[in-house]
């Protein structure tokens, strides 16, 4: 589970950062992101119903995405908000490619810091 202290959870940090945020687009998933000069870098993670109904579904998707972020917080750069949108094709994909997906995405994002 992502620590309190990276979890994006005002709507009105999430409605600024979707006005004011740029963005990087993958065909797995999606990043909007803003610099906001905090210690820490901050995550929501979006599923809508186009996705799937089923709130089993998405909520499947979104504990993967987290997991993989959980993965990467040593290596994120500090101060962003960041909000994370998965895609439809990322149903049919797996854990494995859909890591990849949202790695390379934070990379083009500059994001994370070099290894």
């Amino acid at each position: 589970m992502l620590p309190a202290s990276n979890r994006l959870r005002r709507e009105t940090d999430i409605k600024r950062l979707f006005a004011k945020g740029k963005g990087v687009f993958d065909e797995l998933c999606g990043l909007k992101f803003a610099p906001t000069g905090l210690p820490a870098t901050r995550f929501a993670i979006v599923v809508g119903t186009k996705i799937s109904k089923k709130a089993v579904v998405r909520n499947k998707l979104k504990r993967q995405v987290r997991a993989i972020l959980e993965k990467q917080l040593p290596r994120l750069v500090a101060g962003f908000d960041v909000s994370m949108l998965v895609r439809k094709e990322a149903l049919k994909a797996d854990f494995s490619e859909i890591e990849r997906h949202i790695v390379h995405a934070l990379e083009r994002a500059k994001l994370l810091k070099k290894a």
